[in-house]
């Protein structure tokens, strides 16, 4: 028998409304622990600070892992996961680099004893990296939550999604358009590097035989160029860290734009940002309103985190809530 006309309208309007609130229900909110973990963000906040005043530099350590987590399959704390070589800690991006997975472990063993089995590994990362942030001077912003925790990990796609730093604008600008981040988001989170430290294994092709040319980058200023060259000498240890936001190492603020201005961006990747001749119709003029403009990129950057938080989450029934973040619930 055939529904009357207002029969079936009454059915699609229900059906649109349980499927509007199945859709909400699997989003991110930033109450999503509010009955289940209450006390949620004072412990993160606790075990982040500690952290901090027993290293400055985990502030960083803690940003950047939030960062290679959500670029590879979403934000899903696989960046966590221990394995043989063939996980995310193997990529060209994290091996002998990503760090802060000891704090990590921290924070999950505190909030276990407050809410065990509740809270994901990759909601732990969000908060952490927003600590961070905030603990070494930047913005904060609401951490929106409900991330599920994934069981798969693979080097082979954090090499092919991990933006490097001997990468073209276009190709990192690609690698961000591929997680649906746009040219705002490249310069504002690339301003995540007003803290930390880099070796020089990561910029000192820039200093000697840049792109085979048998001279320095010309992008590098004199100066800081001499000082490189003298700190990480041909043949020299690769591993030595030097700041990626020179005279400004620890506290989040717009002076890494600054340096990009003068010619004293560390990273090749950092410095095309402004110098590139594509930077001049993609993120120049952005490089010169953060330099201006700290409140703007405080702002942007934080609403960057926003979206980045929101790669790809695992909601809903999908995915599990580790016990470690280190290994998949057996």
């Amino acid at each position: 028998m055939m529904r009357s006309s207002n029969n079936f309208k009454g059915y699609s309007l229900l059906m649109i409304s349980l499927l509007l609130c199945l859709g909400v229900r699997s989003q991110l909110t930033t109450d999503f622990y509010a009955k289940t973990c209450p006390t949620l963000s004072s412990i993160v906040r606790k075990q982040v600070l500690s952290a901090i005043k027993t290293e400055t530099r985990m502030a960083a350590s803690l940003l950047r892992l939030h960062f290679h987590d959500c670029f590879v399959n979403g934000c899903d704390a696989s960046v966590l996961l221990d394995g043989d070589n063939t996980t995310e800690k193997f990529a060209l991006g994290n091996i002998n680099s990503a760090r802060g997975f000891e704090v990590v472990d921290a924070i999950k063993s505190a909030v276990e004893s407050s809410c065990s089995g509740v809270v994901s590994c990759a909601d732990i990362l969000a908060i952490a990296a927003r600590d961070s942030v905030l603990l070494s001077g930047g913005p904060t912003w609401r951490v929106v939550l409900g991330r599920r925790d994934g069981t798969v990990s693979s080097a082979t796609q954090a090499n092919a999604a991990l933006p490097s730093p001997f990468e073209s604008l276009d190709a990192i600008i690609q690698k961000f358009t591929n997680v649906g981040l746009n040219i705002t988001d490249v310069v504002s989170l690339s301003g995540g590097h007003t803290i930390g430290l880099a070796k020089c294994g990561t910029f000192n092709n820039r200093l000697f035989n840049f792109s085979g040319t048998g001279a320095p980058d010309s992008t590098l200023e004199a100066s800081m160029l001499a000082d490189l060259q003298s700190f990480c000498p041909v043949n020299g240890d690769s591993n030595r860290f030097t700041a990626l936001d020179r005279n400004s190492t620890d506290l989040f603020d717009n002076h890494y734009f600054k340096n990009l201005v003068d010619g004293k961006g560390l990273l090749g990747s950092d410095q095309i940002l402004y110098s590139s001749d594509l930077a001049v119709s993609t993120t120049k003029s952005l490089v010169e309103s953060y330099y201006k403009d700290s409140k703007l990129f405080f702002t942007d950057f934080a609403n960057s985190m926003i979206k980045m938080g929101n790669i790809s989450p695992l909601t809903g029934s999908n995915g599990e809530i580790r016990k470690n973040c280190r290994a998949v619930n057996s």
